[in-house]
C-alpha cells in the first residue's frame, strides 16, 4: 500500500493540493458573500413588512428618469404613485421622448398630486442625459432621501419605500441603501440567462456590502441621502460616460460605514427583461463599459473569483483526463460538493426574495458567463462614452 502511494508523481500531489485551495477559497466566497444575504437576522429578513406609518418619518422624493416610456408608465407608474409611506412625491424626468410620455404624464399628474413632472431641455449636448436627468430631479426634490428606480419598474408592494427607509430609521449615520431588482421571469432560455445572471450579480454586490466592502448599486433599485450627492457634486468625474449613474457613484463614495442593504422580499423592485440575446449581450456590454473605471481596489477584488473559478474547472479538467483514480475520485467529490453547495446557497436566498430556483443548469451559467464576461470586456470600444 506504502509503495504505491510513492509511487504518484509529485505532480498529482501538486495538483491536488491546488485544487483544495481553490475549492476552500469557493466555498469562503459563497459562505461570505452570496449566501449573506439569505441568512436571517443580517439579511434583513427582521424588517418589518407592514409597520404602521407615522408622520414623523422621513420625507422621500421617488425619481425616475423616462425617454420613450410611454407603455410603461401606464402600466407602472401608478404603483409608485400609491405607496403606504406618509410623505412621499414621485419625481419623473421626461428626458427627450418622442412618444407619448408627456401625455401620460400629464394624465396621471391630475389624478395625483404627490406626481411632479420636469424634462431635460432640448437643446442640452451631453453625453449622459440620464445623468442630467438624475441632477435636474434632485435639485428639485423636496425631501432629503432620494430613491432611484426606472421607468419599467415596479415595486413588489405598496411598502417598498417603507422596506428601503428602514435600514435608515434603524441607523441614521447610513447615506446609502442598495436594493434588489430582478427581471420578471419568462418561460424563454435568454429570460432564464438574463435571472441567473442577475442574481449572482445581486447577492454579489449586496454580500459584499453587508460583509462591510460594497463596491456598487443597482439605479434601478437604490437610496441615497440628497446632501450626500450635492456634497460629492453629483456626478462630477463621471459625466464623459453614458453609464454609470448608479455603480460608478456608489463606487465612488461607498465606504464600510455609510451603506446599508435593504432584502426584505417588499423592497423588491421588479424590471423589464431583455427579450432577446442581442437585446441582452448590448445592455450587458454597456453596464461592463464602465468597469475600468472602479476603484483600483474595486477591480483587483472582482478578478479574484473568476479567476480562481476558471482555475478551477482547469484544474477539474487535468483531473479528469490525466489523472490517477485517486485523484480523479478527489476532483469527483469537490465538483460535487461545490455544485450541491452553490445550487443550494443560491436557491435558498431566491426563494427569500421571491425569485424563481434554479437547476443544474447552474454549472453551464458557471462556466460559461465568465467567458463571456471576459469576452464583452475585451472588445469594448475605446470610447465608450459613445455608447
Amino acid at each position: 500500500m506504502m509503495s504505491e502511494w510513492l509511487n504518484i508523481p509529485m505532480w498529482e500531489y501538486v495538483l491536488a493540493g491546488v485544487l483544495a485551495v481553490l475549492f476552500i477559497y469557493q466555498v469562503y466566497f459563497y459562505a461570505r458573500y452570496i449566501g449573506k444575504v439569505g441568512r436571517g437576522k443580517g439579511a434583513c429578513a427582521a424588517q418589518p413588512e407592514a409597520t404602521p406609518a407615522t408622520a414623523d418619518m422621513p420625507g422621500v422624493s421617488v425619481i425616475v428618469s423616462a425617454r420613450n416610456e410611454e407603455d410603461n408608465l401606464t402600466n407602472y407608474l401608478q404603483q409608485l404613485l400609491e405607496q403606504d409611506y406618509p410623505k412621499f412625491e414621485v419625481i419623473v424626468v421626461n428626458d427627450g421622448s418622442e412618444d407619448r410620455t408627456q401625455m401620460v404624464l400629464e394624465e396621471y399628474r391630475l389624478k395625483y398630486t404627490n406626481l411632479h413632472v420636469t424634462f431635460v431641455p432640448t437643446e442640452a449636448r451631453v453625453t449622459s442625459s440620464k445623468k442630467l436627468a438624475l441632477t435636474l430631479a434632485v435639485k428639485a426634490a423636496n425631501y432629503e432621501y432620494l430613491l432611484l428606480t426606472d421607468a419599467d419598474c415596479v415595486p413588489e408592494s405598496n411598502q417598498w419605500i417603507k422596506c428601503m427607509m428602514a435600514p435608515i430609521a434603524d441607523k441614521n449615520e447610513k447615506q446609502i441603501v442598495l436594493g434588489y431588482s430582478p427581471y420578471f421571469p419568462e418561460k424563454t432560455a435568454v429570460n432564464e440567462v438574463i435571472r441567473f445572471d442577475t442574481l449572482f450579480t445581486g447577492l454579489h454586490y449586496m454580500g459584499r456590502a453587508m460583509a462591510g466592502h460594497p463596491y456598487m448599486g443597482v439605479g434601478r433599485n437604490m437610496l441615497y441621502r440628497r446632501s450626500m450627492f450635492m456634497a460629492q457634486k453629483g456626478f462630477a468625474g463621471l459625466l464623459m460616460m453614458r453609464s454609470g449613474d448608479d455603480d460608478l457613484f456608489v463606487n465612488k463614495v461607498a465606504t464600510h460605514k455609510n451603506v446599508a442593504v435593504s432584502c426584505s422580499p417588499d423592497a423588491l423592485c421588479w424590471s423589464v427583461p431583455k427579450r432577446t440575446y442581442t437585446e441582452w449581450l448590448m445592455q450587458k456590454r454597456r453596464h461592463l463599459s464602465v468597469s475600468p473605471h472602479y476603484k483600483q481596489s474595486t477591480r483587483m477584488m472582482l478578478g479574484i473569483e473568476p479567476l480562481t473559478r476558471g482555475l478551477w474547472y482547469m484544474a477539474l479538467i487535468v483531473c479528469f483526463v490525466w489523472g490517477t483514480a485517486w485523484l480523479s475520485l478527489v476532483a469527483w467529490v469537490l465538483f460535487v460538493v461545490r455544485l450541491l453547495m452553490q445550487v443550494g446557497i443560491m436557491n435558498h436566498t431566491a426563494r427569500k426574495l421571491g425569485e424563481q430556483t434554479f437547476g443544474l443548469e447552474v454549472l453551464w451559467y458557471d462556466m460559461c458567463l465568465p467567458v463571456l464576461t471576459a469576452y464583452l470586456l475585451s472588445t469594448q470600444p475605446k470610447h465608450p462614452a459613445k455608447w
